[in-house]
């Protein structure tokens, strides 16, 4: 996972079990978003928080991409087994 680019910067990351959470910020358009990478599963996903529940949304990314309605498509991440 690329951890900062010239669009974001990474603000806190995790990995347990082969899942790899960030918490990215956008300064740009002052916005913060959660990527998680399954390395086990291939897949990968982000999405848009509310800064008042960033961090919660970081510890328990799973809960919250179930109820976010801009969820970028799980997506096969390249060179991982699936």
């Amino acid at each position: 996972m690329s951890s900062t680019t010239s669009e974001s910067q990474e603000l806190a990351a995790r990995e347990s079990n082969g899942v790899h959470i960030l918490l990215l910020w956008q300064p740009r358009a002052d916005a913060l978003t959660i990527s998680v990478e399954d390395s086990r599963a291939g897949h990968r996903f982000k999405f848009a928080v509310a800064p008042d529940r960033a961090l919660d949304a970081f510890y328990h990314p799973f809960a919250y991409a179930a109820y976010e309605t801009e969820l970028i498509p799980l997506t096969r991440v390249e060179g991982l087994a699936a």
